[in-house]
């Protein structure tokens, strides 16, 4: 067996379209030092032919960090692969989940689960490009090749090229049923990830799909060697407050939702300094007190205020004070 790269990181927040970009990524280290993040996925076309900066920038704070990829060629892939290790991130991933049409229509994402031999292919370019951790995310199965045997050939077959298996643990219906859709109606088969970590121990194996809590972190980590969290990452970011001391053995101070949002007033001044509009950046700090009295002020007025010019940091402090009113009337 070859020499795996890199450590175990017991929790990531999964890539996410639309959502885990450079400011969301800062967002989660005031709450989060350890936890694994992933940007966005982007295409190689668009590295290699786009504007790097804008597509791969990212702030050293982010650290550790993954480069997500789209595509299915191999050379393409490794070429990327080193602009990424030239870059600082910390590990690349190769995507072979997702689903929708346009992904489709380029030969990649979740239809490469038809084509391990390719996939395998694909990694072992860019694991012999750098010498950054090389990693794949799947499907636990697609349309009718969706039984615990067809994920198995997929990952015998890709076998040492990975360092590690994130696993999204429901099949994806390629024809019929949104991403959106195929990331909650497709049941989730947990047990079929537990028993590749069994059968196949040698390898590094994620789960994906469902988890919204600390306590179904834990639970699954009995199983496997890691947990990604996507969604509930984002509809509640504080979720990840305790994640730091609970699985990464940090008892560093855990910070309040105040202080979070009071850290990012810095960040936001200097990208609405540059002509960013606020809107870009606080949009992901909205569900930084999901759940709690003054949630509903707090992005109301971000809201509000995030398209207008000239806004910067005072907009966040005082969506905060609204917060604080709306809590100390609540205990009075």
């Amino acid at each position: 067996m070859s020499e795996r790269r890199g450590i175990v990181r017991p929790v990531s927040v999964a890539p996410m379209m639309e959502r885990t970009d450079r400011h969301y990524r800062r967002f989660m280290r005031h709450i989060t030092r350890h936890t694994l993040l992933y940007t966005e996925m982007v295409t190689t076309g668009a590295i290699l032919h786009g504007d790097r900066e804008y597509l791969l920038g990212f702030d050293p704070a982010e650290h550790p960090l993954a480069l997500q990829l789209g595509g299915d060629d191999p050379e393409e892939l490794a070429a990327c692969a080193r602009i990424a290790e030239e870059i600082g991130y910390d590990e690349v991933n190769l995507n072979v989940g997702c689903p929708s049409d346009r992904v489709q229509k380029g030969n990649f994402g979740a239809c490469l689960m038809a084509q391990p031999e390719l996939v395998a292919a694909c990694l072992t370019a860019m694991r012999e490009a750098v010498s950054i951790p090389v990693t794949v995310k799947h499907r636990i199965g697609i349309d009718d090749l969706d039984r615990y045997e067809d994920m198995l050939r997929f990952v015998d077959v890709v076998g040492e090229a990975s360092d590690r298996f994130s696993v999204h643990a429901r099949k994806a219906w390629l024809q019929g049923l949104s991403p959106k859709e195929n990331r909650t109606v497709p049941p989730l088969r947990y047990d079929e990830v537990y028993r590749l970590k069994r059968e196949r121990s040698g390898h590094v194996i994620e789960l994906n799909g469902g988890v919204r809590t600390i306590a179904e972190i834990a639970t699954h980590l009995q199983q496997i060697d890691a947990v990604m969290v996507g969604r509930a990452a984002y509809d509640d970011p504080y979720l990840f407050a305790t994640v730091d001391r609970e699985f990464f053995g940090d008892d560093h101070a855990i910070p309040s939702r105040a202080e979070v949002a009071r850290a990012m007033v810095p960040y936001v001044d200097h990208w609405t300094g540059t002509g960013l509009k606020l809107a870009r950046v606080v949009r992901h700090m909205f569900h930084l007190f999901a759940g709690l009295p003054g949630t509903k002020v707090w992005k109301r007025h971000l809201t509000q205020n995030g398209f207008q010019q000239g806004k910067g940091g005072e907009v966040v402090l005082q969506a905060l004070d609204a917060v604080e009113s709306v809590q100390q009337r609540r205990s009075a």
